[in-house]
């Protein structure tokens, strides 16, 4: 195992690995147990991984990333989080290098002998073996998909508005809205201040002040009415002689 880079040692394999192979280095910002003779390198962060522009190096086992699979199958993100930009980040930098070898043990992905299902969409699947530039392409689209799935969030007084799906969820429980019933609560949010019928008129529809339309009226009794229905709340969409608000 020369020429090989450990990331994560601190965890619970990492030192298994270290302990037996002492010519394996070490990398990141916990020292392992001290039983494990190894070199260590220190880093603080994955930015600072030039640190090892000129350490001589082909192989790599990744261990950086949460193991907690009960916690990381209820919440998406934290597997995400934890797991994938790290991976993604040290990717970019090995594809840059002359890699034989890169070995990644990490609970965001489900696998069998012939191949890896990535999270987040079934079809994202990488038959075994694969190069590594393939597998950062993976987990750069994966990354890239799951940023713009956040951005398309927004979270108002507990509920979460999906811009995309067009829908608004809370707890279990999701409710499909209309265009410009999306457009009603993106607005509000966007404001801490009630909103007037003229200017929601007027940035939802597009039409003028003056005009003689009960539209607002409707879709926000509508919304309302839909809201009460499915999550039982009689008080999201409030107003005063302001204007609405939330």
């Amino acid at each position: 195992m020369k020429k090989t880079l450990l990331f994560g040692g601190s965890g619970f394999f990492g030192p298994v690995i270290l302990s037996k192979n002492p010519e394996i280095i070490s990398v990141g910002r916990t020292l392992p147990p001290k039983e494990c003779k190894n070199k260590h390198i220190q880093l603080n962060s994955l930015n600072e991984i030039n640190k090892l522009d000129d350490v001589d190096f082909d192989k790599i086992i990744f261990l950086i990333g949460s193991s907690n699979h009960h916690e990381i199958n209820l919440n998406t993100n934290m597997g995400i989080d934890l797991n994938v930009y790290p991976l993604n980040q040290a990717l970019s930098y090995f594809a840059e290098r002359k890699i034989k070898k890169f070995m990644c043990f990490t609970t965001i992905l489900l696998y069998d002998q012939k191949k890896i299902i990535l999270p987040g969409d079934l079809n994202e699947i990488l038959n075994i073996p694969f190069r590594i530039l393939e597998f950062k392409k993976k987990i750069t689209f994966l990354t890239a998909k799951n940023q713009f799935k956040r951005n398309s969030l927004i979270h108002l007084r507990g509920y979460i508005i999906d811009k995309n799906e067009r829908k608004i969820k809370k707890n279990n429980l999701e409710l499909q809205l209309s265009e410009k019933e999306i457009d009603c609560l993106i607005l509000f949010s966007q404001n801490k201040q009630p909103i007037s019928r003229n200017i929601v008129l007027r940035k939802v529809w597009n039409y003028s002040p003056d005009s003689e339309t009960h539209t607002v009226e409707t879709h926000i009794h509508r919304l309302r009415k839909k809201i009460l229905d499915k999550f039982n709340d009689n008080d999201f969409v409030k107003n005063n002689n302001k204007g609405y608000y939330i």
